[in-house]
């Protein structure tokens, strides 16, 4: 079954953010609203196959309530990504989404992400060989509007030209990082190209995007299938939510929530990952709202992840109590 083809439009989706969407963070999103898909973190083809490989091997877990669920892959080695999709088609996953688009300087030095876009040759090898990696799975492309400079009228077409399902486009490039406003006009242009060029591919729009509404708004203006959202998580954790519940953003349930991060942390990775990982995520919890940064230094200075889950209910208690 092809996710892409068969999931009402449109589409809203949470972005693949490396360190930030794992399984645990996504369990906590499901628990506020869920995205039509979700995405892995940012797994390397070649990490998988290296002597690290266990470690890599994390970010493709995930549970079977996240589903449907797609496995993003980077790199540069087209073997890699075929022996990359093959274990992801074994290990259930509905998808995989394939990054032309990362703007990381170390990522873009090995000729990877975003170094590869309007490459054909290492595009369609890559492509070609996850496709054979993985038959029976729809392949979607995630991408930026070039490298140094804007190359969409170049690189919509090159994609197109592709067996694909999907592709997002990050409105910009990776020079420009995300330094300046989307140009969610360059977005619009790649559906026209799709248009024009008679393609099933779906097209989502990806970038600036810090609610549910506003995302309607831009799949209306430019005709898109749907949007995919990212650091827009951390300001709205029910961004996904189509009517928003009145009040399900207090501080007392953004603490809720990340005592289930906790919980959910300590039960997945246990010893596997430091604790001293979550404080990425305290600020998404612990902001916009009275005292959240005193909170946050309390938080920020628990020795370990017990201590730290007693400081939470703490807070909790004492916020419940005013």
């Amino acid at each position: 079954m092809n996710l892409w083809k068969t999931a009402s439009k449109p589409l809203f989706l949470l972005a693949p953010m490396d360190d930030v969407t794992d399984t645990v963070f996504r369990q906590v999103v499901l628990s506020c609203q869920r995205p039509d898909i979700f995405f892995t973190e940012f797994v390397s083809a070649d990490g998988l196959f290296s002597p690290g490989k266990d470690k890599v091997i994390q970010k493709l877990k995930f549970s079977k309530e996240e589903k449907p669920i797609v496995a993003q892959l980077w790199g540069n080695n087209p073997d890699n990504f075929y022996k990359a999709a093959q274990l992801i088609a074994k290990l259930g996953f509905d998808g995989i989404d394939i990054n032309f688009g990362c703007p990381d300087r170390t990522v873009i030095s090995h000729n990877c992400g975003a170094a590869i876009i309007l490459n054909e040759k290492l595009v369609s090898e890559i492509i070609r060989k996850t496709k054979e990696g993985a038959p029976d799975l729809p392949i979607s492309i995630k991408t930026r509007l070039g490298l140094q400079k804007i190359v969409t009228d170049e690189w919509i077409p090159m994609l197109l030209s592709q067996p694909i399902d999907a592709i997002t486009v990050h409105g910009r490039t990776a020079k420009e990082q995300s330094k300046v406003p989307a140009h969610w006009d360059e977005i619009g242009k790649a559906v026209k190209i799709r248009n024009h060029s008679h393609s099933n591919v779906l097209i989502i729009g990806n970038g600036d995007i810090e609610s549910y509404d506003q995302g309607l708004k831009k799949i209306a203006e430019y005709e898109l299938d749907g949007i995919m959202i990212g650091r827009g998580i951390f300001k709205d954790l029910w961004v996904f939510e189509k009517t928003k519940k009145e009040g399900c953003d207090t501080p007392v349930n953004k603490l809720r929530l990340l005592l289930k991060h906790i919980v959910l942390f300590k039960k997945i990775w246990g010893k596997d990952k430091s604790f001293l990982t979550i404080r990425k995520y305290v600020k998404i919890y612990v902001s916009g709202f009275d005292k959240a940064s005193d909170t946050r230094v309390k938080l920020m200075s628990a020795a370990s992840i017990n201590e730290l889950e007693l400081t939470v209910k703490d807070a909790i208690v004492s916020m419940a109590s005013c």
